[in-house]
């Protein structure tokens, strides 16, 4: 795939393939093209050249409607307007399936009931937006995709400013959509440990291409981490499944103690 912004070339050589069941973690430098990446694949960027294929199907002969019924997109920073419930921000996500000037019907309904709870935000589904922190309003976000019932969900760096019990939640969220309901996820992510820790397959992206594509643990050598971070670093998991980033911050670090 490629893409041109303003008639540079940023991405040149990117490409990936989601599958049901299974979650994929875009990582990269600040630069690579993740989130031109994950743009491009929803159909929010154009490309200049390659293609994107949704079931076999060329994105461009897809009609925006029955896009949104493919494919769900969760931006990094949403806006957030006065007055609005999160229970009337997840109903937009109908809208792929209600046709103009109709009423949401009972199933409509039902399918929004089921985004929230599937988000854990119906406890304050009458809430305004404006009062909700920022890992709640990024739970709101995915239950908006869940309500466009689209079987593959992307999200662009929706960890990105939350604290670390909210990434924390956000995560196992996405890993239980992945194994319990089935869904394709892509998440695009700094965190290297967060991606080693949650995805089924992590995707390397440096200078608008695609450099690695595998299980984390091969894909996120040491090796690798200093060819593309330019830094010495070492992914550990220990036996409780937890993950971690060892990094040498200091080239002449003085001895402790």
């Amino acid at each position: 795939m490629q893409v041109r912004i303003g008639g540079t070339p940023v991405l040149h050589g990117a490409d990936l393939t989601l599958a049901p069941g299974r979650l994929t973690a875009v990582v990269g430098p600040n630069g690579a093209g993740k989130s031109t990446l994950v743009r491009a694949v929803a159909g929010l960027q154009g490309i200049a050249g390659g293609t994107v294929r949704w079931r076999g199907e060329e994105l461009r002969g897809i009609r925006s409607r029955r896009l949104a019924r493919l494919r769900a997109f969760v931006p990094q920073r949403a806006s957030v307007p006065d007055g609005v419930t999160v229970r009337q921000a997840v109903t937009i996500g109908r809208a792929p399936h209600v046709r103009p000037l109709a009423r949401l019907t009972r199933a409509d309904h039902a399918a929004v009931d089921a985004a929230l709870a599937r988000a854990g935000v119906e406890a304050f589904a009458g809430r305004r937006l404006p009062t909700l922190s920022g890992g709640e309003l990024q739970r709101v976000q995915v239950a908006v995709g869940l309500a466009q019932e689209a079987p593959v969900l992307l999200a662009d760096e929706p960890t990105s400013h939350l604290d670390l019990g909210a990434t924390a939640g956000l995560a196992r969220m996405l890993r239980r959509l992945t194994d319990e309901d089935g869904l394709a996820i892509l998440l695009v992510v700094h965190d290297l440990a967060l991606a080693a820790a949650v995805a089924d397959e992590v995707v390397v992206m440096a200078g608008g291409r695609t450099v690695a594509t595998g299980a984390p643990g091969d894909v996120l050598s040491p090796g690798r981490l200093a060819d593309v971070w330019q830094v010495d670093a070492a992914l550990a998991t220990d036996a409780g499944g937890r993950t971690a980033l060892h990094v040498r911050w200091l080239d002449d670090a003085p001895p402790v103690g």
